[in-house]
């Protein structure tokens, strides 16, 4: 099979501002992340196996080019000392276990540097989702239907029968191929919706290629880590942690805050007047959209903040019709976008696989993501979710120690 991978920048923007941001202040850290199929009737071959180790080797095989740092260079959020690093930085394929010991017939997990193991993350998963695909079935076939339900998708947006305001491309992890992501992303290009709006892709590689906006912020990785990684801290206050983490390397720039990492409830605790004034929006990925954006809205009305002002980012599981419906909802009371992704990036006539590679542990301790969706989460301690959810019962359930410096 040919290369898979076949850039750096073949990953999802909101790996380099993490990645800037754990270069200057958690460089120390250290992860553990573990491969997970959620589909129960998926089997991966022992060819398969081989295929995936395989790719995972090329890909270890890429630095960053001249070309590709100076793009990276331009985002405007990007430091010169990061840049620095990426010159010199490449993947370490001694930092991945890869096995059929799994009941799936798939394991992979990675250890080291949260540097290194968090940019495994994306390649490893379009790595699994191509070769899956490329080997279970009748990859020509699976592509014409991909491409019949694509152009059926933009003939809805261009022909006005949906609107759904601002939008970007996020299938990178479960995408049925380069090939596929790369004709959506064109396509999307080159179309015009009278009722929408292409704005970029979360892969960097196709942002460069078709000169689009990058699109991403943090992922649950950032609030785990810099919240729970630290022993010394209170797992309830992860968000907090995180949230001031990321205003000290970014300020104003770059703000889009993650909700639901230990619940959308408990992030609404840190997400007071400062932090909802500095960050630019909130991002849902799990629950119910329509009720998180309504507490959202009330959220921000109650800090005298107006929600007109700020943005609504959807995430989680979107369609064209589910995208139309919540912008149709909001659009009158606040900025609306959306990351849409498997929709976009995998959708044929055999199901998608709904894989994901999770962080476990940091700094040699578990963590944990709770999600507002059980079976969302993925820890494999559960003493530890135990203990989680005991900090966060005690502190929802007793605002009266609150320190007040944290609601400015």
């Amino acid at each position: 099979m040919e290369r898979i991978i076949t850039s750096l920048l073949e990953t999802d923007a909101y790996k380099f501002s993490m990645g800037q941001a754990i270069y200057h202040q958690f460089s120390g850290y250290k992860t553990t992340w573990a491969f997970k199929c959620r589909n129960k009737d998926v089997h991966f071959t022992p060819e398969m196996v081989k295929e995936i180790k395989h790719q995972i080797k090329l890909y270890c095989q890429l630095r960053f080019d001249e070309e590709e740092l100076e793009y990276i260079n331009n985002i405007k959020w990007i430091k010169g000392s990061y840049i620095e690093f990426l010159r010199v930085w490449q993947p370490c394929f001694e930092d991945f276990e890869i096995s059929t010991d799994d009941p799936c017939g798939l394991k992979i997990e990675t250890r080291g540097t949260w540097l290194n193991t968090s940019m495994y993350e994306i390649p490893t998963l379009a790595i699994v989702n191509e070769v899956y695909f490329r080997m279970a079935y009748d990859y020509d076939e699976l592509y014409e239907s991909y491409k019949t339900r694509l152009n059926e998708k933009i003939k809805r947006l261009e022909s006005g029968e949906i609107n759904i305001g601002s939008f970007s491309e996020f299938g990178l992890r479960r995408r049925l191929s380069a090939e596929a992501q790369n004709l959506a992303v064109k396509k999307l290009k080159a179309a015009k919706f009278p009722g929408s709006r292409f704005v970029g892709t979360s892969n960097v590689y196709l942002a460069k290629k078709y000169g689009v906006t990058p699109v991403g912020t943090m992922a649950h990785e950032w609030i785990m880590c810099v919240g729970q990684g630290n022993q010394k801290h209170n797992p309830a206050y992860s968000n907090w942690f995180a949230l001031d983490a990321w205003v000290k390397e970014y300020g104003v720039l770059n703000g889009t805050a993650l909700t639901d990492t230990i619940t959308t409830d408990c992030f609404l605790k840190d997400f007071q007047l400062t932090f909802a004034t500095l960050f630019s929006g909130v991002r849902h990925d799990s629950g119910d959209p329509v009720q998180w954006g309504e507490n959202m809205l009330a959220h921000y009305k109650a800090l005298g903040i107006d929600p007109k002002t700020k943005t609504l980012m959807f995430s989680d599981s979107l369609n064209f019709d589910k995208a139309a419906a919540l912008y149709e909802h909001f659009k009158e009371e606040s900025k609306v976008a959306f990351g849409i992704g498997t929709f976009i990036s995998n959708d044929t006539c055999v199901p998608a696989l709904n894989i994901v590679m999770k962080v476990i542990r940091c700094n040699a301790t578990d963590v944990a993501k709770l999600s507002d969706d059980k079976g969302k989460g993925m820890c494999r301690n559960e003493e530890y979710i135990a203990y989680l959810n005991r900090c966060i019962d005690w502190r929802m359930n007793h605002a009266e120690f609150e320190n007040n410096s944290l609601h400015i």
